[in-house]
């Protein structure tokens, strides 16, 4: 149903180390750049493919959705739940719930939640029984 999201970011350079790092594990690369003079912005998605995230600039005026909002990436396998919420610690994201199985939101849910750097609730899923 989306094409793609979009999130404001105050420093785009520490949002899109930030990204980098959080979605490798989920095998999500950069897929392009603008980062000229003026509206900075890079997408992600899977390699050789266009972008379904994109990050852009917004010094001014610049905040996370409120309650209710989060953005959750599939990930191939819990292994690579638990590298996202690693990588997202250890590049600059809070943890908001460790990697691991959710019951309340079925019996394969296994997920971790992290805060970013400019504040968006993100989270990496596996949901598939094993």
């Amino acid at each position: 149903m989306l094409h793609h999201i979009s999130l404001g970011v105050t420093d785009i350079e520490r949002a899109a180390a930030f990204y980098d790092a959080a979605l490798a594990p989920l095998g999500y690369v950069r897929v392009w750049e603008d980062l000229s003079p003026g509206d900075q912005a890079v997408g992600y998605g899977v390699s050789g493919g266009g972008d379904k995230l994109a990050l852009k600039q917004r010094s001014i005026g610049q905040r996370p959705p409120g309650p209710g909002f989060h953005l959750a990436f599939a990930a191939p396998d819990r292994q690579a739940v638990a590298a996202f919420h690693a990588a997202a610690l250890a590049s600059g994201g809070k943890d908001n719930g460790g990697p691991g199985l959710r019951a309340h939101y079925g019996p394969s849910y296994f997920a971790a939640f992290v805060i970013d750097p400019d504040g968006h609730p993100i989270e990496a899923v596996f949901n598939q029984a094993i």
